[in-house]
């Protein structure tokens, strides 16, 4: 695999601006975790003309909204299961070798088994609200028929990661870079992540994140859980070791 140098991903549907990892904002609870609604745009819209009486009217009753909220107990500032799934990439195709190592398209039964690990994922419920990807054609690929399948995943943000694909090649730095990736773009109502990559970096850190000797071959996702009011909180509490591996999804089995 050809190094690539690191830059920033590049988001492919409109959402609303990151919010930082380390503040915090209460958890949505969710009563049904096998299925998510697709979530909106956060619109601000600012007023022009609106008089100084009326402005600090509002200022006024908003304050009062938000001490009230405050002061009200509620389940929404608890911990919550925090679900994340490391997908490599389906089989990809060796026959046209003058192409680069990133434009390398899928192979016929790495397609299949991207319609099949699709489904399994859709009947077990773990549908994720956020996709972070790695930008080479054959993750690209891989996710494109998923959503082709399942048209759950079509309601999920997706964010083509470049930098996923040369850190797969570095040893032991995916888990810190997965993380700091994750904390960066999902916000805390975002209770289920998938990152699709690349070996041996997403094997190693499942490994790594679950402390169990975890192996991913072509399209096997490994499915991890913790708990947190927040991701950032969630990896600061589990660490390394910490995450609980709930299974391995594999299109054979």
């Amino acid at each position: 695999m050809n190094a690539v140098p690191l830059c920033n991903s590049q988001p492919i549907l409109k959402s609303q601006i990151p919010p930082c990892p380390n503040c915090f904002r209460p958890s949505i609870p969710r009563t049904n975790p096998a299925r998510f609604p697709c979530r909106s745009s956060l619109v601000i819209e600012t007023v022009e003309g609106q008089s100084q009486s009326q402005s600090q009217s509002q200022s006024q009753s908003q304050s009062q909204v938000v001490t009230e909220q405050a002061e009200t107990p509620s389940s929404a500032s608890d911990s919550v299961s925090r679900r994340l799934i490391l997908l490599r990439h389906a089989k990809s195709s060796w026959e046209d070798r003058s192409l680069r190592d990133h434009d390398r398209p899928l192979s016929k039964a790495g397609k299949a088994d991207a319609k099949k690990v699709s489904q399994k994922l859709y009947q077990l419920g773990w549908i994720p609200q956020l996709i972070l990807s790695s930008d080479a054609l054959r993750t690209k690929e891989t996710l494109k028929i998923m959503q082709e399948q399942v048209r759950d995943f079509l309601e999920a943000e997706v964010r083509y990661v470049s930098s996923f694909y040369s850190i797969a090649a570095m040893d032991g730095q995916t888990a810190e870079h997965l993380q700091r990736i994750i904390c960066k773009y999902s916000g805390d109502d975002i209770v289920t992540v998938m990152c699709m990559g690349h070996n041996r970096g997403w094997e190693e850190a499942a490994s790594m994140f679950t402390g169990a000797s975890v192996e991913l071959k072509a399209c096997n996702a490994a499915l991890l859980e913790t708990t947190g009011k927040s991701w950032a909180e969630a990896f600061a509490l589990a660490g390394l070791g910490g995450w609980k591996l709930q299974g391995i999804v594999k299109p054979s089995s």
